[in-house]
């Protein structure tokens, strides 16, 4: 019984984790009431708030589902010892890309990220929790970037700061552009032509070293 009971939990909480997807989706975060989740889940909201505390507290469980498989990956990877960090690299902005492109439910997700999601009050917790995880995505990518550099795979003197922030940009911008237009451009032709002159630049370009002459 006591099985029984935990699976039906799992089963709720992952009904209204689809529902709080497609309703957010659909109207956009701040115009999204729990109430609204619920009938679409089929719920009360007192099993929604069985689930999770509030809103943002809904909304951070929603990104998760994204967000860990990203983090378990780096996780992986991000090894001092490792002998290839810029392979690594290459691959988790591949799989950040493959994402949108292959998993209809990331890609709802990273559109509600980028596009329906009014982050106005900086005491919100969804706009605390957002902040939290970009900092951390670019802290990230430097730690991989400085991996390399120790490797000898880019420069000694690149400057990782700058280069993740060049590289969360790219990111960002790519999967910003194709979810807001995904017919404009051929992300799934393109994304590793993307990364590989990322990574190009990098270990050629003089504007991305510490000391550049300027």
């Amino acid at each position: 019984m006591a099985r029984s009971t935990k699976e039906e939990a799992l089963e709720t909480r992952g009904r209204i984790l689809d529902a709080a997807a497609e309703v957010f989706h659909q109207r956009g975060v701040s115009r999204t009431t729990l109430a609204d989740v619920a009938t679409a889940a089929d719920v009360t909201r007192g099993a929604i708030y069985w689930h999770f505390k509030n809103k943002g507290d809904l909304f951070d469980a929603m990104c998760e589902r994204v967000r860990l498989p990203l983090e378990a990956m780096f996780e992986k990877t991000a090894d001092e010892n490792a002998q290839d960090p810029l392979t690594q690299f290459r691959n988790k902005c591949l799989f950040a890309l493959q994402e949108a492109i292959s998993n209809p439910e990331s890609r709802k997700i990273f559109e509600i990220v980028m596009h329906k999601c009014e982050l106005v009050d900086p005491e919100d917790p969804i706009m605390i929790r957002q902040h939290e995880c970009f900092l951390q995505g670019r802290t990230d990518i430097e730690r991989l970037l400085r991996f390399a550099v120790a490797k000898g795979q880019l420069p000694r003197d690149l400057d990782p700061i700058l280069a993740a922030v060049m590289a969360q940009g790219l990111l960002f911008g790519i999967l910003s552009n194709w979810t807001f237009s995904p017919h404009s451009f051929d992300l799934a032709e393109n994304a590793s032509k993307v990364i590989d002159n990322c990574i190009h630049m990098f270990k050629t370009s003089p504007f991305v070293l510490k000391n550049n002459g300027n």
